[in-house]
């Protein structure tokens, strides 16, 4: 699919170039290569996208050697329609190139009534890769995750039950999302016990979000872990997107990670950033995507995409120039 412009509706021919448009990184000390943007699956491929668009954006970013496509249990919305659509892409274009493919979900948040669906009992956790696995029509993900820790379950459990999933067939590595350094660093532990290494941690980093600086990166980089970061463009506040204000329709005005006043508070630092971005010749999202991948440790960001257009304007974040200190120092003055 080298023509960006025609549709995908014919049988998809993937670009014999493919690999040779995105850099690949190790993922901490396993043989696994991950491209330095994955496709995320958060938002945007649920049905009130149509499945044409959807098709189109994952068919793209295939040919720009984007191979690692990012899903949840719950994503869509509804939960459970991302991985269903993914299917019916994969069934339509990708099922002959599956082994070309890292395909992850997870499991950790709300997803049916009751004791046994939600948080990170093995009674959930196993449950719920069974039906991901369903819904996707396959027969194992890449990468199978501990969406966020489980207060109220021992971690040994949730830790047990992805390496089951592992030594199952039903996953190749196991992952855990959104848990602290020491949670990270005890579940690292529990792991590698068992004999199913932590193979990546997902978190959320941005530029107006670095958590992630106190103390995982430096535990992920000790314990040779690798880490994938998502929102890195904060929920689109490091784009044009509110440069001039909160446009009407806006994401910010039904989102529950996302408010009208947070963009206020962030604007003048956004408006600075951007100023940043063009004098490289970059837009602010593409500044965003190379700070945030700027940190060895980070093995790849997840990005989203609304639009074929949208997304090879994110990916040729990886054609700009290297950010020198100078660039550095001014984006840390305009953060401070």
């Amino acid at each position: 699919m080298t023509d960006t412009t025609s549709s995908v509706s014919q049988a998809f021919v993937p670009a014999p170039q493919r690999y040779d448009s995105i850099s690949y990184r190790r993922t901490g000390n396993s043989g696994l290569m991950l491209p330095a943007l994955s496709l995320g699956f958060w938002h945007n491929f649920g049905p009130d996208a149509p499945l044409e668009r959807q098709r189109a954006i994952v068919c793209r970013a295939f040919d720009l050697g984007i191979t690692h496509l990012d899903l949840a249990n719950n994503y869509g919305p509804p939960a459970g329609s991302a991985e269903e659509n993914l299917a019916r892409i994969i069934g339509s274009d990708l099922r002959a190139y599956r082994d070309e493919l890292v395909i992850s979900t997870k499991a950790g948040y709300y997803m049916w009534p009751g004791p046994y669906g939600d948080w990170g009992s093995r009674k959930y956790m196993l449950s719920s890769l069974d039906q991901s696995l369903a819904r996707l029509g396959l027969e194992y993900v890449d990468i199978f995750y501990s969406h966020r820790p489980d207060p109220a379950t021992p971690l040994e459990e949730t830790m047990g039950a992805l390496d089951t999933a592992v030594r199952q067939g039903k996953a190749l590595y196991a992952g855990i999302s959104n848990y602290g350094p020491e949670e990270t660093r005890q579940a690292i532990g529990i792991l590698r016990k068992l004999g199913t290494p932590l193979l990546i941690h997902q978190a959320r980093y941005s530029m107006l979000n670095r958590w992630v600086e106190d103390g995982l990166l430096e535990v992920l980089g000790e314990e040779r872990v690798g880490c994938i970061g998502f929102s890195p463009l904060a929920q689109g506040q490091l784009t044009d997107r509110y440069l001039n204000g909160i446009p009407q329709g806006s994401r910010v005005t039904h989102s529950q990670f996302l408010t009208e006043g947070t963009v206020a508070e962030n604007l003048p630092r956004i408006r600075a950033l951007n100023e940043i971005a063009a004098r490289r010749g970059q837009t602010l999202a593409q500044l965003a995507l190379a700070w945030v991948l700027r940190d060895e440790r980070v093995t790849s960001a997840v990005i989203g995409a609304s639009s074929v257009e949208q997304l090879e304007a994110n990916v040729k974040a990886l054609d700009g120039a290297p950010l020198e200190p100078e660039e550095l120092a001014e984006i840390e003055g305009c953060l401070a």
